[in-house]
């Protein structure tokens, strides 16, 4: 007599669908937290009139190199040797320089550049695109 047994042996299954709620519910109450924290109850002041100097705005320095590998600091050309000097009568305490390169200009030329201004004392790069 073959006699059956009482339990049957099941695989085990990975539900999926309350991993998915709890990885919502977490989504949910971090954006809360976020904005949460956030300071919304700004206090409304007018502020008094009064005649003063408009602030100068600084623009930062441009160091430019074109297709023909020519560099410019701020418009003005210059020779990789003079960059250092350039760049250290124009740079601004904490300053970003802004490096536009043509998309054709020699790569070296352009590290070169970035590298004796460097040694001027710049430490902030931003490198320019056009957006698309």
């Amino acid at each position: 007599m073959k006699l059956r047994r009482a339990r049957t042996s099941r695989r085990g299954r990975i539900e999926i669908i309350p991993m998915i709620d709890v990885m919502f519910f977490l989504l949910a109450t971090f954006m809360l937290t976020t904005l949460a924290m956030q300071r919304l109850d700004a206090v409304h002041i007018d502020l008094p009139r009064g005649h003063a100097r408009a602030m100068q705005v600084e623009q930062p320095l441009t160091l430019s190199v074109n297709r023909a590998n020519q560099i410019f600091v701020n418009q003005q050309p210059v020779r990789l040797d003079e960059v250092r000097a350039v760049v250290t009568n124009l740079l601004h305490k904490d300053s970003n320089i802004v490096v536009a390169a043509d998309d054709g200009a020699s790569h070296g030329v352009v590290v070169q550049a970035i590298l004796e201004a460097r040694k001027a004392g710049a430490e902030h790069f931003v490198v320019a695109v056009h957006r698309d």
